[in-house]
């Protein structure tokens, strides 16, 4: 990433006004002069836009972090070009390096961000952090996860403001209604080239093959899909609401684990069945998991996850760890 010309790289008046009105309504708590504002910047073009935007709308009131997952040999150059420009913009800018944990790589890449985003916004004092997700952003994902056939809560979109994972940092998205277009539009007209990270175009992704066949889908109105993603966001929301009282009404604590007697609708019921298995078994189950415990209890079958047995009996559902088995080399009576 660097730049096309040496004059401050400040972006369109427009744009600006437009981000700081999002941002002011997503954030009154910004209102206060002393609040300082964090930014995950990436270097692709999208977060850029993100800081030229903010920085300019907030002047001596913004950070900027980039995490450097270590996944690509160019990702060090990248936090190192993110650096220099906000130098030219006059904001402090960390790079935080992260070890990703084996396993589904960009789940895991995603939970190392945002531990490492939470740890720089509490050591800094920052108030919230905001990063620069999109409409087309919402719409693939929306996508992908139909093509999964996803629940609601895996449908849900993103919403404008939530919290950093395992935190009560505010987490904002000011440009979850702009298009990537308009994003790269004001990287363009600042006079910066952002980083091209090439697992966009990787078609091992099933984002970066989504992202290609939208591109020739010019039917497709993508913030109508976006705003469906917001929509289905708030009937989560419901849902939760619903699981949270079938929870303090319905579900009981016993010796051995847990009774439930079902009252709601399905949505509803497999909520508190994955709260349960998570409660007693220390993580989340799967959403097909959860589902395949409820179809057998509700045919009135025992059945097992992980290390649990459900049982339906006269009142509702039973849970329980499984009993250990006996060693083959250990004599009956003996401990």
């Amino acid at each position: 990433m660097g730049s096309t010309a040496q004059a401050e790289p400040w972006p369109d008046a427009q744009a600006v006004t437009r981000l700081a009105e999002r941002l002011e309504a997503l954030w009154p708590e910004g209102a206060d002069a002393d609040t300082r504002l964090g930014i995950a910047v990436s270097g692709g073009p999208d977060s850029i836009a993100l800081l030229l935007l903010v920085a300019r709308a907030l002047p001596g009131r913004v950070e900027a972090a980039t995490v450097d997952h270590r996944l690509r040999a160019e990702s060090a150059r990248e936090a190192a070009d993110v650096a220099a420009l906000c130098e030219r913009l006059a904001v402090p800018h960390a790079t935080l390096p992260v070890d990703v944990a084996p396993g589904n790589v960009q789940a895991q890449a995603r939970r190392a961000r945002y531990a490492a985003l939470r740890g720089w916004i509490e050591a800094r004092g920052l108030a919230a952090l905001a990063t620069a997700h999109h409409a087309d952003d919402q719409a693939e994902t929306l996508l992908m996860r139909l093509n999964r056939a996803s629940g609601v809560a895996g449908l849900a979109g993103a919403r404008a403001r939530g919290i950093i994972p395992g935190s009560r940092i505010p987490l904002l998205r000011p440009v979850l209604e702009w298009r990537r277009v308009e994003l790269a539009g004001v990287v363009a007209a600042a006079g910066v080239v952002a980083a091209d990270d090439p697992s966009n175009a990787d078609d091992r992704f099933d984002r970066a093959r989504l992202r290609k066949a939208l591109a020739r889908a010019d039917w497709l109105d993508i913030p109508a899909v976006a705003r469906s993603a917001a929509h289905l966001s708030d009937a989560d929301e419901v849902v939760e609401w619903a699981a949270i009282r079938e929870w303090h009404e319905a579900v009981r604590r016993t010796p051995l684990g847990m009774t439930y007697r079902p009252r709601a609708p399905r949505a509803v019921v497999l909520r508190v069945l994955a709260r349960i298995v998570g409660e007693l078994e220390g993580e989340e189950p799967r959403g097909g998991a959860v589902a395949r415990l409820f179809e057998t209890l509700a045919e009135g079958r025992p059945a097992s996850i992980g290390d649990l047995v459900a049982r339906p009996d006269v009142s509702g559902w039973s849970f329980a760890r499984a009993p250990q088995r006996r060693s083959e080399n250990q004599a009956p009576g003996k401990s």
